[in-house]
């Protein structure tokens, strides 16, 4: 979900790929957005990076 997300994959994107609903996507985004403990979808993608959750782009 994570690497997704830094993608820039959009919730219909992800759940289409995962074959998951959208909204069962944006509770598991939200879930990510708190463990990092950031606002925002861009500035998890910026974390996950950082800290080798997910490749560099």
């Amino acid at each position: 979900m994570l690497a997704l997300l830094a993608d820039g994959m959009s919730d219909a994107q992800i759940a289409t790929r995962l074959s998951l609903s959208a909204r069962t996507v944006g509770h598991h985004v939200s879930a990510v957005l708190v463990k990092l403990a950031v606002p925002s979808r861009g500035q998890a993608a910026a974390v996950a990076r950082r800290q080798g959750l997910v490749p560099p782009t």
